[in-house]
């Protein structure tokens, strides 16, 4: 409820949850979609489980929710739904085609998303200090969770860089062919 002075710290928590809850979303949409375009490849396994894990951190995101009393913003989640479709149009001169660099990208972005996750868990693993109604073991885990799988995706982003973008003192131009064997990447 919002007061004089402003918005509650109750208003305040639902509107975090809810921009994770939208994000959640979308990053669950790309990685079911991302598992779904490598069925037969090497990377299908992982990014399988990968998607798996990730609708099952947006599944405990709204138990959590729930156990806070923070009503769902359907609009937030529809617009998060919605902006996940309209990213698969890129310009990446491919006009009905993945691009090579669409792994690369997409796995920056599943990283760059397991890592608000984790900082959302984070800050809620803070909160259970004080609030009974978090389960501060359950954030444990989750956080522990992510944290397995920002490694994950990390493997995977350096394999499609390596198959994608030579490094720079590799003789010969940079392979744009998907089904490339990765080259070793200094310290990696």
């Amino acid at each position: 409820m919002t007061n004089a002075i402003g918005p509650s710290r109750q208003d305040m928590l639902g509107v975090y949850l809810n921009d994770h809850l939208a994000g959640a979303t979308a990053g669950s949409e790309l990685a079911s979609r991302m598992a779904r375009a490598h069925r037969g490849r090497e990377e299908a396994v992982p990014l399988s489980r990968l998607a798996a894990e990730i609708a099952q951190d947006r599944s405990a995101l709204l138990a959590i929710m729930a156990s806070l009393g923070i009503t769902v913003r359907g609009y937030k989640v529809g617009a998060a739904w919605i902006g996940e479709k309209i990213g698969r149009l890129k310009f990446n001169g491919r006009l009905l085609g993945r691009s090579p660099l669409s792994d690369l990208e997409e796995l920056e972005l599943l990283r760059l998303g397991v890592e608000g996750k984790v900082a959302g868990w984070r800050t809620l693993r803070t909160l259970a200090d004080a609030d009974p109604r978090l389960d501060a073991g359950r954030l444990d885990e989750l956080i522990a969770g992510a944290g397995s799988q920002a490694g994950q995706l990390e493997e995977l982003r350096i394999r499609a860089a390596s198959r994608v973008i030579s490094h720079p003192s590799a003789p010969g131009p940079a392979t744009l062919d998907p089904a490339a064997e990765p080259k070793e990447l200094p310290g990696g």
